[in-house]
């Protein structure tokens, strides 16, 4: 199964593929879609948008996972990463991916154990459970987590949204 994992972001959005062959898992492919500070936030929800579309079609994943909202106390940044959130949803439905959503308290006790983990723990145990040469960067790496996340979660206790596997 391919998953392709979500961490949203109006100026930089992360994504990583993730493949299960048998107990193994196996990095497909990562990066960031970025967008230059000069662009208007409409403008950045439709390069997520159209990037994305991008990926997903090259890749062929089988179902989408997407780091879910976080309490903020800043509303109007809470409401620029719900943007971003929905139009990457939004490409992954368009694609007719199943989706799933996690808290980031959720991926981080699927990756490392323990829900409060600090970003660099995360990063290290994407770069292992990938056999990584490299400590994958921060957006890339949460939104690796988030598709290991759902291979080890999908199986009973993840929360599917959308459709059925292909």
């Amino acid at each position: 199964m391919r998953i392709i994992g979500i961490d949203p972001g109006s100026t930089v959005t992360g994504y990583g593929i993730v493949e299960q062959v048998n107990l193994r898992l196996c990095h497909v492919a990562s990066g960031r879609v970025a967008s230059p500070a000069r662009m208007s936030f409409h403008e950045r929800l439709k390069r997520i948008y159209v990037e994305l579309e991008k990926v997903i079609a090259c890749y062929e994943p089988g179902a989408m996972a997407v780091e879910d909202l976080f309490v903020s106390r800043n509303i109007r940044s809470a409401l620029k990463l719900g943007h971003a959130r929905g139009v990457a949803i939004l490409a992954g439905l368009n694609a007719d991916l199943p989706i799933g959503e996690y808290s980031p308290l959720e991926v981080k006790k699927a990756l490392v154990g323990y829900g409060r983990a600090h970003k660099t723990q995360v990063q290290e145990m994407v770069r292992t459970l990938l056999c990584l040469d490299e400590l994958p960067e921060s957006n890339t790496a949460d939104a690796l987590a988030v598709a290991i996340c759902h291979l080890h979660c999908c199986q009973g206790i993840g929360k599917l949204i959308h459709g059925s596997q292909r």
